[in-house]
């Protein structure tokens, strides 16, 4: 198997993931699970998924399609199979499955997650997905949010004065 192959490997859909976590379960791993849009990736998004990592077993990233990403922003720099193909490269992800609606709520609903993970600029109580979260024993954290290493900031700033 080639190294693209491996990473295309954790590009799953919804009934893929539903079989990996099935899996996962089986053998007694706890899931954890966030979301974005993931465009222009950088050191705030590559802080947050190793933090998110080392709360549980396996890690879910849910990335916004182009559609919801252009919906509840603007339209990604970056198309959702490439946006989606570099966070299934990192080694600290499981699975990246890919969600059309504005929330995450339903791919929420649908994971179970044992923990969901936010950036620390998120306050819990709007985090979507955090009631159901909660209501079946999960928990939710707030990732340490690190200041000028946001997707906005960065597109409005020259990135060399971020160290």
């Amino acid at each position: 198997m080639n190294a693209t192959s491996g990473i295309e490997n954790k590009m799953l859909s919804w009934d893929q993931l539903s079989e990996r976590l099935n899996d996962w379960r089986a053998d007694g791993d706890e899931i954890v699970f966030t979301n974005g849009c993931f465009d222009v990736f950088h050191f705030g998004h590559a802080s947050l998924l190793q933090w998110a990592c080392l709360l549980a077993d396996r890690l879910i990233v849910g990335i916004n399609s182009d559609q919801s990403a252009t919906t509840i922003k603007q339209p990604p720099m970056f198309g959702q199979h490439a946006r989606s193909f570099v966070i299934a490269s990192l080694q600290v992800v499981d699975a990246v499955v890919r969600f059309d609606e504005t929330t995450p709520l339903n791919l929420v609903k649908h994971v179970r997650p044992d923990v969901l993970v936010k950036g620390g600029d998120y306050a819990k109580k709007l985090i979507v997905g955090a009631a159901e979260v909660t209501s079946w024993g999960g928990r939710v954290a707030l990732a340490p949010y690190i200041d000028g290493f946001s997707s906005s900031s960065i597109r409005n700033h020259d990135s060399s004065e971020a160290s």
